[in-house]
Parts: C-alpha cells; structure tokens; sequence
C-alpha cells in the first residue's frame, strides 16, 4: 500500500510541471579598460613576484616594520588598560562611558540627521 502511494506521489511529481524563471538579461555590456597585453603583462608580473596572498602560507607580516619601540608600545598599552578592560566588560561599557566627562562625549546625538537643516 505505502508503496503504491509513493510511486504514485513520484508520478504526479514528474507529470507537474515546472515554472523555471529564465535568468535576468543584462544590457550592460562589459567594456574592458585594459587590452589583453596589458592583462597578460600583470599576470606575468603577479607570477614573478612570487607572493600569493590567497595561499595559506601566505605571511602577511613578514615585510612589516614597526615605527615604535618596544617601550613605546608596552606604554601605551598599559595607558589604555583600564579603558580597554571597561570597553570589554559585561556591560559592553555602558557604565564607563556614562561616567566620563560631558566635554568627552561626542557632539553627535542618537536620531540626529547627517545633513541637519
């Protein structure tokens, strides 16, 4: 019985007919900016430079250079400790910046339009 039902169920599915949207036409026309020796030039080049960013060995610091000392960093680090500790809380901050100064908070209000007139 189950078994004549779903043969059934599948020949009514296979008789239905199906209402496939064809796919969205498109009048713009790709115009390139760039002729085909220039595209194999940068392929070429890419190619020499031997970095591939979307490689999972890819090392993204390793021409990085700092601009501060390890004093300067760990100074400011310990400058902003607190700040980043109340931030990160469980009130997301809330308290910490109810509490700041007037003269700290930001001129904008909440719901105040970009182009007040």
């Amino acid at each position: 019985m189950n078994r004549s039902i779903a043969i059934a169920a599948i020949a009514l599915a296979a008789a239905s007919t199906a209402f496939a949207e064809s796919p969205l036409a498109s009048d713009a026309s790709f115009t390139s900016v760039k002729n085909r020796a220039e595209v194999q030039a940068e392929l070429q080049q890419y190619k020499a430079a031997g970095v591939n960013p979307w490689s999972t060995s890819y090392n993204q610091l390793r021409g990085f250079q700092s601009t501060k000392t390890r004093a300067q960093v760990t100074a400011d680090y310990l400058q902003s400790r607190d700040q980043a500790a109340a931030l990160t809380g469980e009130d997301s901050g809330s308290a910490y910046l109810s509490a700041r100064a007037l003269g700290d908070a930001a001129p904008v209000l909440a719901g105040q339009p970009v182009n007040a007139q």
